[in-house]
């Protein structure tokens, strides 16, 4: 029958967890029943104290069935190393980052070079990287982890640009690089030593990855570089750019290679630092290029498979923001449950109102859907499986749920919340990119329904 589960079907592991699940609730069950609040709690049965009061003063500590602080052993995609990371990354969170965030939000900027060199020699930048790399050798869930620990700093721009340094501009160069391009920029970047930043975007090409303009022509044993680059996270600290670039004049998904190119080669103009509406600690620049010459051998892999080589990082990359917002919508959601406890309006508490704490609870559920479906696409991943789909989906998911948890939560905060001392409106500003960096929402629709089958069939011509 749909929707039940036949214990014979179960494999041998499934049937342990229930077994372990059953004797953790037995075991709660049985110390809460010889527990003063298990009496209490019959007592006041008795003596016909309301429902709603015994629940409430119940919820306050003493409930065993109260919601549990998930632990390792709770988790379907974690474990203890991951938790470990996390931990790890929580502290430099608190310690180097966080008091600094402010500071760096009015400044338009953040100090890449010393953030990343902490981050670098905790192991944080290059945790699914080569080991003889300066990395850590373990799988992308490990990514996906840091990705969400770093949902804990108080602005966006900052953990995009981490981002940007460890599961973006980095993965195919891990994958398809020489052993010499590895040396020269992904090792430096994983200790930190290098800032890098992503050459795809340009002004007239976003979304549309294979419209690019910017050309690396053969002279030699080297490419000569012109065009721009547009939106380059990073790009007025970066040492070095992974650039897509056409190289030859064949069709749009086989003409185009990864390139490693020096941000200080003669012919890279920072054109200007932009000014953004959200993600202001993060620099983004726009980037010309004037007969630049890169040597031959920087290309990425082969040569005209750059678009191929950028879809796959795409995968990475929109699952890595997917992760990234499900923590920060969390803190966004605690902090408006704090706010309007405390702050009353017609002699009660904001939250107190059927209409604010179940908006709240489905924003919670939304929150936590989300983080199934993140989850579910990263344990197939690292087990080899096209996830383009469930990527996308959980891109599309991210953006929208990202503005709706921003736009509800800056409603209860009233007037302080239309100000610049509270996170949700920062959340506010910076969420909005979740929809357009990365793929914009109408491409992920596009990607799904194509793996629906489901955008209509050109009508051959007569």
């Amino acid at each position: 029958m749909p929707g039940v589960i036949i214990v014979d079907d179960l494999t041998d592991l499934d049937k342990a967890r229930m077994e372990r699940d059953q004797k953790k609730i037995e075991v709660k069950l049985e110390r809460w029943l010889t527990s003063k609040c298990c009496t209490e709690f019959m007592e006041a049965v008795q003596a016909g104290v309301e429902e709603d009061t015994m629940v409430k003063g119940i919820a306050e500590d003493k409930n065993p069935f109260k919601e549990l602080k998930e632990t390792t052993s709770d988790n379907l995609l974690y474990t203890p190393e991951h938790f470990a990371i996390k931990e790890s990354l929580k502290k430099i969170i608190d310690q180097e980052i966080n008091p600094h965030v402010d500071q760096w939000e009015a400044e338009g900027i953040f100090p890449a070079h010393k953030v990343f060199k902490i981050l670098g020699t905790a192991g944080i930048l290059g945790v699914n990287k080569p080991v003889e790399y300066g990395g850590l050798g373990l799988d992308f869930s490990y990514s996906m982890a840091v990705a969400e620990e770093l949902g804990n700093i108080r602005c966006g721009g900052i953990p995009m640009a981490i981002g940007v340094q460890s599961d973006m501009a980095t993965p195919a160069l891990a994958r398809f690089g020489s052993a010499e391009l590895k040396e020269e920029f992904l090792l430096p970047s994983i200790l930190g030593d290098k800032v890098a930043c992503l050459g795809v975007s340009e002004v007239g090409a976003g979304s549309d990855v294979a419209t690019i303009k910017t050309k690396a022509v053969r002279d030699g044993n080297e490419y000569v570089v012109n065009g721009g680059k547009m939106w380059t996270t990073n790009g007025v600290q970066a040492d070095w750019m992974c650039l897509l670039a056409n190289t030859s004049d064949g069709p749009p998904h086989k003409n185009k290679s990864l390139i490693c190119l020096p941000m200080k080669s003669p012919g890279v103009h920072i054109a200007r630092k932009i000014d953004k509406l959200g993600m202001r600690a993060s620099d983004t620049a726009e980037v010309f290029f004037d007969d630049v010459r890169v040597p031959c051998k920087n290309v990425i892999g082969q040569e005209g498979m750059g678009f191929t080589y950028q879809m796959l990082q795409f995968q990475e990359e929109r699952l890595w923001a997917a992760a990234n917002i499900l923590t920060m919508m969390e803190n966004v959601i605690l902090e408006t449950v704090e706010y309007t406890r405390q702050r009353k309006i017609f002699s009660m508490p904001v939250l107190h109102h059927q209409s604010v704490y179940f908006r709240l609870a489905e924003l919670e559920t939304e929150v936590e859907l989300l983080r199934s479906l993140v989850h579910r696409a990263t344990a197939l991943y690292i087990k080899g499986n096209d996830v383009t789909k469930l990527a996308s989906m959980a891109k599309l998911k991210a953006g929208r749920l990202g503005r709706e948890v921003a736009d509800s939560c800056l409603q209860y905060w009233g007037g302080m919340g239309y100000t610049n001392d509270v996170l949700v409106s920062r959340f506010f500003r910076d969420s909005r990119l979740c929809s357009i960096g990365g793929g914009a929402d109408e491409v992920m629709l596009s990607i799904i329904s194509k793996y629906m089958d489901t955008i209509p069939k050109a009508s051959p011509r007569k």
